[in-house]
């Protein structure tokens, strides 16, 4: 199915069109398609740019990283992109190698770079790879695990309408420091309002959150409750 067909076919579903003409709908699909072109055309020329101007800094953390203690310089992990299509996500490593992400018996075990990259996220640059290839843009709903893609509902999963972003409303919005549903809730919200204006609103809010260092890490026992959470709410009504 084509990209307009399955973007018109989630929206229908999940009812977020039920009380709007078709007139609405038409001009809203157009507005979607053409924005998301758009940011497409932009993501791709800012990502290039980015890997060239941040390259040093690749450089300097792939090499501390190393020092440290020897192990891989890039995370991956399967996350949940546009309409549900599964990615790998590329991450510094900020953890050490024989951390298991699945055990939530104990913490994470975070290296001693890896806590600096994580508070000033810059574990986040080589996503800049994932904007690339297409499965991200800089701005939109943060990709999951896909767990959690699998306990929504459709209305939840009106948040894959959009391409992922390194950075989205809900990070700009209290990061880590509000619950799953108001997650949720910002994502769809970007998602109804999208377009220039509510991208350059991340933007500046972003910036406000990475300075004040806040909510900055989603550990494992918090990712483990929020998919809880989730199953909990929505088996309420299966």
């Amino acid at each position: 199915m084509s990209f307009i067909g399955r973007t018109a076919e989630i929206y229908q579903t999940s009812g977020a069109s039920l009380f709007l003409t078709p007139r609405i709908r038409l001009s809203w699909l157009i507005h979607f398609v053409f924005y998301s072109f758009l940011k497409r055309i932009l993501g791709l020329f800012f990502a290039i740019l980015g890997l060239i101007l941040l390259s040093p800094v690749f450089l300097i953390v792939a090499i501390l990283i190393k020092l440290e203690d020897g192990g891989p310089v890039f995370f991956k992990q399967r996350r949940t992109g546009l309409f549900g299509k599964e990615f790998l996500i590329y991450k510094f490593r900020t953890m050490v190698v024989d951390n298991d992400v699945r055990d939530v018996s104990c913490a994470d075990k975070h290296t001693k770079i890896g806590k600096i990259l994580r508070s000033t996220s810059i574990d986040e640059l080589p996503q800049l790879l994932n904007v690339l290839k297409g499965d991200m843009a800089f701005i939109g709903p943060r990709p999951w695990i896909t767990e959690y893609f699998d306990t929504m509902n459709s209305h939840e999963r009106t948040r894959t309408l959009v391409r992922p972003g390194i950075t989205g409303l809900a990070q700009a919005n209290g990061r880590n420091g509000i619950s799953i549903f108001d997650k949720i809730g910002y994502d769809t919200e970007y998602v109804k309002k999208y377009g220039i204006l509510m991208d350059v609103r991340v933007v500046f809010d972003s910036v406000r959150a990475v300075l004040s260092k806040e909510d900055a890490d989603a550990g494992k026992n918090i990712i483990h409750d929020e998919i809880a959470d989730l199953k909990t709410e929505n088996m309420r009504y299966i």
